[in-house]
């Protein structure tokens, strides 16, 4: 769980996924539409990914592990928090805060 979090505060938006993963892939580009530069850690590319995987399934409680998303060094939470997040307009709110987008 520390291996993850600590992955979380590396930068301003942080989003663990899989490079096989499609909602992952919308989710970066949803933030990215904002302005923001992810950081992006496919799990399924790292040496250490089936442990950060066991970790995320922990955190977020569920079955599905990817996407995580961080912003401002906090865990958001899944494609469905964030997809909230964005049609209540808070997204945008969020990013700023967290210094990863500056409009």
């Amino acid at each position: 769980m520390d291996m993850v979090m600590k992955l979380g505060a590396e930068s301003p938006v942080v989003i663990l996924s899989k490079s096989t993963c499609c909602i992952s892939h919308s989710i970066e580009t949803l933030i990215r539409g904002f302005g923001a530069n992810p950081t992006v850690y496919e799990l399924d590319k790292l040496s250490n990914g089936k442990e950060m995987e066991k970790a995320l399934i922990e955190l977020l409680g569920c079955k599905s592990s990817v996407p995580a998303v961080f912003i401002g060094e906090e865990f958001v939470g899944g494609s469905i928090e964030i997809m909230s997040l964005n049609v209540r307009g808070k997204l945008k709110n969020l990013l700023l805060k967290a210094n990863a987008i500056w409009i």
